[in-house]
């Protein structure tokens, strides 16, 4: 048994027993609190109130313009809030979990968040298309329904789910305290470094904590739905694997062998045995189909061959009245057509 510290690196021998989240009374109620949150950002922009004068305040003041030092490092570090690399980054430690783990859970996890993140957050985008600072048209407007998708500040909400995923699935409340500390230092300073370079409205970037974190609270509401679709994609790899194992205990089909070449005798002609049954082996030739029957009764009875007649003194037949025997002279007969000899 290895004591070093890779050995925590080693796949487990069987998946852990890891409490799945439940929706307890606390996280109920912060959940309600987060929703209620929600919607007042949603009413304050919407009437026009002191939140969108200080969206406006804070874009006028230009703070990449107060401090342009910090422009490019926060060029880089709003990277963070993409979705794009942050989800091969988190995708790529929770495949490796999963394989040590030998559970799906982690990915299953991911996949729905990511996929209530889109469903979500892209519908208010597209429903009240508000414009960003860049493109704002008039002074002191909120700029909804004009076409824009800046409203949730989509960076925000994608860096605190993706990141606060991590807290969800530690194991452990220590690790849970820590990741969700850093989850939450990455996602502020991801939706500040949106303000600071004019992307986004401040209103954006808090209607993008609400609701990314709206979709780390309701996740044990889908728990039972990744548990089945986790038990389904094991019993199909399952079935998979055993009609592999079957095709490959099923004998192939004997292979019929090639025919082998008999050598000629020194005389240069084949072997007559060796003939016949080379014929025999072919079968009738193209177009003998009728003579099937006589082929095989001359091969089992073989003509004999014709044997000259023994020479006899005279004819066995008894001579004829009125014909003269053979070889004795007669009387001429007369040529047809000619006089007739006195």
């Amino acid at each position: 048994m290895r004591t070093d510290i890779f050995a925590r690196l080693d796949r487990e021998p069987e998946p852990p027993k890891i409490e799945t989240p439940r929706m307890s009374r606390h996280r109920i109620a912060l959940f309600g609190g987060t929703l209620a949150f929600y919607l007042a950002i949603v009413l304050a922009v919407l009437v026009s109130s002191w939140l969108v004068a200080l969206d406006w305040k804070v874009m006028l003041f230009r703070p990449y313009q107060q401090w342009p030092e910090l422009h490019a490092f926060l060029d880089y570090y709003v990277v963070l809030g993409q979705r794009g690399p942050t989800a091969v980054m988190v995708a790529s430690w929770l495949g490796w979990r999963s394989w040590r783990q030998h559970t799906l859970r982690p990915l299953l996890t991911l996949g729905t968040s990511l996929l209530l993140l889109n469903l979500s957050v892209g519908a208010v985008k597209l429903g009240l298309g508000r414009l960003g600072p860049h493109y704002a048209t008039q002074i002191g407007s909120a700029e909804l329904f004009a076409g824009g998708d800046i409203f949730p500040s989509g960076h925000t909400a994608n860096a605190v789910v993706t990141w606060g995923i991590l807290a969800y699935l530690a194991t452990t409340p220590r690790a849970r305290r820590y990741l969700s500390a850093l989850s939450a230092f990455v996602s502020l300073g991801v939706g500040l470094t949106t303000v600071y370079i004019g992307t986004h409205w401040l209103s954006d970037v808090l209607l993008g904590w609400a609701a990314g974190l709206l979709i780390l609270l309701a996740l044990p509401w889908f728990e039972p739905l990744i548990t089945r679709t986790e038990a389904w994609i094991l019993a199909v790899r399952e079935q998979w694997r055993a009609r592999r194992r079957l095709r490959e205990s099923v004998p192939s089909a004997p292979v019929t062998p090639e025919p082998v070449l008999l050598p000629r005798t020194p005389g240069g002609g084949a072997n007559p045995g060796t003939a016949a049954r080379e014929a025999a082996s072919r079968g009738p030739a193209p177009g003998t189909a009728g003579h099937t029957g006589t082929a095989a009764r001359a091969r089992a009875h073989p003509v004999r061959a014709e044997r000259t007649p023994p020479a006899s003194a005279g004819t066995r037949r008894p001579p004829h009245a009125e014909r003269p025997p053979r070889g004795s002279a007669g009387p001429a007969r007369p040529v047809a057509g000619g006089p007739v000899a006195p």
